[in-house]
This record gives structure tokens, sequence and C-alpha cells, in this order.
């Protein structure tokens, strides 16, 4: 049988048809009991009976004066006894055959037998008189049994029979009402502003539904999270991609205005710097966005040193056009675990901020060590550095600090943060002493 796909039409099924059950098994073992019961009762009737027929000592007759008992009741006729003294019917009941109930080779001197008499089931009780030659049967139809075992179970179950749809009724009334708070949780949550996170509350909640409700609060504060996150990127987008489009829709057109060649192509340059910076600019949102999401990053066992050489020898051009000293000191091998991809952007954030905002000339440090059970990686530059406000700020979205006319998102420290929270890394920024400009440390706990 399909269950109903509502969970109160699925109770009331289930505990209606376990209340059958349990009703028919009780019907049939109260059957077997009264059954068992009334056979004894009737057992002892009919040996009681025959008892006071052997203390009547009932003298023998001529077969043709055979005394028959009179008829007194409606069950007489099921009811039947006979008394033989030396082998010759004496006294017995209108409805008793000539011949003694328990044939003569089942004859047996006392104790009960069921027997077949004018086609019908009888059970008949076999005794001896005092003396030897008396023998006295009484009998009853097996049917009769039967008939007063329907009328004891008719009045007993026609009640319990009648009470079943009352207590069907009953049922359904306590699983409606049990699932009220169910029909409530969806009313709440219908009547509910789509754009509503704040969580679900509900008086008199069950203790089976607090666990749902909890759940269900911590998936809108995900979502919140997530349309939050969206939210900002939108915001970022939006605000961060009008200069830079702005600036590429202007050099267009000093491009397509101007005669001179040489112009022209030094606007047209400015278009494609303005679409690099525009793509980097949009690069970084991406990364911030999947990162504040909590995009899961799959980790592995990564090279820092070789890491660092690489991602130093990708900025290393941009360093030399400004005539920079770049350093890397990495004298071992550092292995950590992290995403390679996470951590490569970790580094090339950090020293394209260094070599970005440095002057011409400066002299820019990363270096790799061990610390604390852990690798430090560590960057400095000659730079201006920052002050203690700037130095305070950092982090915040679009926050540049001094930039001294170099481009930028703003973006960068943000994506740094968020790299080092994921990989559990801690980050301290502060003045360089060896070199007088600004100086940060990351410290990886996660060595391989």
């Amino acid at each position: 049988m399909q269950l109903p796909r509502s969970l109160q039409g699925r109770l009331l099924v289930l505990v209606t048809g376990v209340v059958a059950t349990v009703w028919l098994i009780a019907a049939v073992l109260t059957w077997r009991d009264a059954r068992r019961e009334i056979d004894r009762l009737l057992d002892s009737h009919l040996a009681q009976a025959a008892a006071l027929l052997v203390m009547q000592q009932a003298q023998p007759v001529d077969d043709d004066e055979a005394l028959d008992a009179p008829i007194l009741h409606p069950y007489a006729p099921k009811v039947a006894f006979q008394v033989f003294h030396e082998g010759r019917l004496g006294m017995h009941s209108a409805n008793a055959p000539a011949q003694p109930m328990v044939p003569r080779q089942r004859k047996q001197k006392q104790g009960f037998a069921t027997v077949q008499i004018d086609g019908a089931a009888w059970r008949v009780f076999a005794a001896s008189g005092v003396e030897r030659d008396v023998d006295v049967y009484v009998g009853e139809r097996i049917d009769s049994r039967t008939s007063i075992l329907l009328a004891v179970m008719r009045s007993a179950f026609w009640p319990m029979a009648g009470a079943l749809p009352v207590l069907a009724l009953v049922t359904w009334w306590a699983v409606r009402r049990g699932a009220a708070p169910l029909r409530e949780l969806g009313r709440v949550l219908a009547r509910r502003d789509p754009r509503a996170m704040d969580p679900v509350r509900m008086e008199r909640v069950p203790q089976e539904m607090q666990p749902m409700l909890d759940a269900l609060n911590r998936l809108f504060d995900r979502i919140g999270a997530v349309l939050d996150a969206e939210r900002r990127f939108t915001a970022d987008a939006a605000h961060e991609l009008r200069t830079p489009i702005a600036a590429i829709k202007a050099q267009a057109q000093v491009a397509m205005a101007e005669d001179d060649a040489g112009l022209r192509k030094h606007a047209l340059n400015g278009v494609l710097e303005g679409c690099r910076r525009t793509v980097h600019l949009v690069d970084q949102l991406l990364m911030l966005s999947r990162l504040e999401a909590g995009a899961a990053a799959p980790s592995a066992s990564v090279d820092l040193g070789a890491l660092a050489k690489r991602v130093i020898a990708e900025i290393a051009p941009q360093s030399l056009a400004k005539r920079q000293q770049l350093e890397l000191d990495a004298p071992q091998t550092y292995v950590v675990s992290g995403n390679e991809m996470l951590l490569a952007s970790l580094v090339r954030n950090l020293v394209d901020n260094a070599v970005r905002y440095s002057p011409a000339g400066a002299r820019i440090a990363v270096s790799l060590s061990r610390r604390l059970g852990g690798v430090a990686l560590t960057i400095e530059d000659s730079g201006p550095g920052l002050s203690d406000d700037e130095l305070h700020r950092l982090g915040e979205r679009f926050f540049r600090g001094r930039t001294d006319g170099q481009s930028g998102s703003g973006l960068g420290w943000s994506i740094v943060q968020r790299i080092a929270s994921v990989h559990g890394a801690t980050i301290d920024a502060d003045k360089s002493h060896s070199l007088g400009g600004l100086r940060v440390s990351v410290f990886l706990s996660r060595p391989c």
C-alpha cells in the first residue's frame, strides 16, 4: 500500500493500521482463550451431570420401558445422556441413540471423547457407576459450544467494533492537532518577505521541530551571507569599474579624434593599459567574491620557496622598469599544506603592492624562514611605509593609502587577508626596521 504524501495522512494511516492490527490480534487471542474456557466449563458440567447420574444408581428397565427424560430447556436437544446397566439402556434423554454414544471399540471406563453421532460432532463424558455393571454417558453437541462462544464474543466485541470508527476519528483529531506546529511553520514561511533573512521565530515549538528550525535559521544565515557577498560584489564592481571604463572611453575618443599617428598610438596604448587594469580588477573582484562566499579550495603540499620564485619572476619586469632591487632569500625547501593558486595570489598581491608603491630605485626583500613549527613569509621594502592610522585601516575594501599616482583597486589586502584566513595563517604589518618602509609577515602554521 502506498502511503499518502501528506505527513498527517501518513500518521493517520499508520496509527489506524496499528490500532486495527492490535485489535484483530486481541480478538483472535480472546477467541482462543474464550473457547478454551468455555470448553473447560462445559466439560466440567458434563462431568458433574455424569456424577449425578452415577449417584442416582438408576435401576435398569426393559427396553420397552426405558425412561425418557423430559425436554425442559431450548438447549436440551443438544444435550444427551445414557445410563446402561449390564449392557442394557436404562434412563436416557429423548435424543440419545439406542447404542452407547461412545462406540464399544472405543469404550473407556471414564473420560472425555469426541465422537460423530448422526453426522454431528459430540463431546461425550463416560463414567462407570459404583457397581461395575453401570455405565453412564453424558454428551453435548460441539456446535452448541460454538453458538455459545459466538454469543459471548458478539456481546463482547460489538461495542469494541463500534468504537473503532470513534477511535479513528479521535486519532485523526490527535494527529491533526499534533501536526499543527508544522502547518503554523508553513504559514509563517509563506508570509515572510522573500528578502527577509532574519531567523524564524515561533512560540512553543515542539522539541522534535527545534533541530529543523535551527537548521532552517542556519540556512537563512548562510544564504544571507551569500547574498551580502553578491551585493557587495555588485556594488564593488560598479564602483571600481566606473573609473577605468571612463578612462578607456576617453582614450578611445582621443584616438578617434587624433590625426597624428604618434598621438593616436599613444592613446590606443592608453586604451590597452586601461583594459589590462580592468581585467586585473575584475580578476581581483571575482577572487574576493569566491573567497567571501566560502568556496572550498582543494589542499595539497606546496613548495612555498618555488612558488615565491615563480611569482617574483613574473613581477620582475615591472620592478626592473622602476630600477628597483627585488631580492628573494629562501635557502631551504619550505613545503606547506594549502592551495597553490590561492597562495600564489597571496604572494603576488603582497609583492606587487611593494613594487607598485615603492619609489624608483627602492629595495624590496622577500624572505622565507622556519619559525615556531611553521613557515614565515616576509616582504620588506624601503618605500615610504604607512602611518599608524593607515596600518590600522589595512584590509578595508578600496583603501589604498598613499598611492603617489599608482593605479590599483584597493582590494589586494582584502584578498590577502581572506586567503590567510582560509589557510589558518596570521598576518602582521608594521614598519621595517632594516629598510625603513613597510614590513609584512605571513605565518603559515600548517607545514608538511
